[in-house]
């Protein structure tokens, strides 16, 4: 593919979002935190931003792919398999021989490190009785405004628009002296990060050598060479990344608060 950015191309979203991206890689969040209490913290809020994406790629994997009975073929077959391999990978990932999501493996890092996990269990019981706009009514404002953006996106955004937000979304943003850090603290207190560091050091192998390579295919196929459809999923991206730093700068807040 050129990289030319011409206003149908990945190189023309990639421009768009760059200096959103410089953003959030240099956020004074990363070298903020600096205690396990504060490793913690950002794992209470973060936990809202891994459950979000796995929300994200079941709306594509339901709209990319039949998910109802009986089968009828749908449109994008290239598509449909990129994504049912991320799904693989997310949502069925193998940890030392057993299957677990991303997202519950993160529950167990919260768990393992002493980090509350009250708020976001709350969250997923709300959800057996309650519909989501009412259950993300109820979380508190900083995951609230968050999650509210992924949603609203989720229900009335194009397919192009969902596979942009997933595709330029991911934890491949999160420096390394992030990694380093948690490095450092799970080796002062063995036992405890090391879960939280196989998730970071996990979801940076398979975005760079997987998932990022397929979503941004993802993202090629189905905008194709519609530049209308090319600009929507530049502006999705672009408020998925504004939604981030927003998060970022709220558990930086309430870190410097506390």
């Amino acid at each position: 593919m050129s990289s030319v950015a011409t206003p149908d191309s990945i190189a023309f979203i990639e421009g768009h979002l760059a200096p959103l991206r410089t953003r959030l890689a240099q956020h004074p969040l990363y070298s903020s935190i600096r205690t396990e209490n504060h490793l913690r913290r950002f794992m209470q809020s973060h936990v809202f931003a891994v459950w979000d994406f796995m929300s994200l790629l079941k709306a594509l994997q339901s709209r990319l792919t039949c998910v109802t009975v009986p089968w009828t073929p749908t449109p994008y077959p290239e598509s449909r398999r990129f994504i049912n391999e991320i799904v693989l990978g997310e949502e069925s990932d193998v940890y030392h021989g057993r299957s677990i999501s991303h997202c519950e493996l993160y529950l167990e890092a919260m768990k393992q490190c002493g980090a509350d996990t009250s708020t976001f269990q709350s969250l997923l019981t709300r959800l057996t009785t309650t519909p989501i706009g009412e259950a993300i009514h109820q979380l508190p404002q900083m995951p609230r405004a968050f999650v509210s953006t992924t949603f609203e996106l989720i229900e009335s955004g194009s397919l192009p628009a969902l596979a942009a937000a997933f595709t330029f979304g991911r934890e491949d943003l999160i420096p390394d002296m992030f990694r380093a850090l948690v490095r450092e603290l799970d080796a002062q207190s063995p036992g405890q990060f090391s879960l939280f560091l196989w998730y970071l050091e996990r979801h940076i192998e398979v975005d760079g050598e997987d998932h990022g390579p397929l979503s941004l295919r993802m993202v090629s196929d189905l905008c194709g060479s519609d530049e209308r459809l090319w600009r929507e999923a530049a502006e999705a991206a672009k408020r998925a990344l504004e939604a981030r730093i927003d998060l970022w700068d709220a558990i930086l807040l309430e870190i410097q608060t506390r």
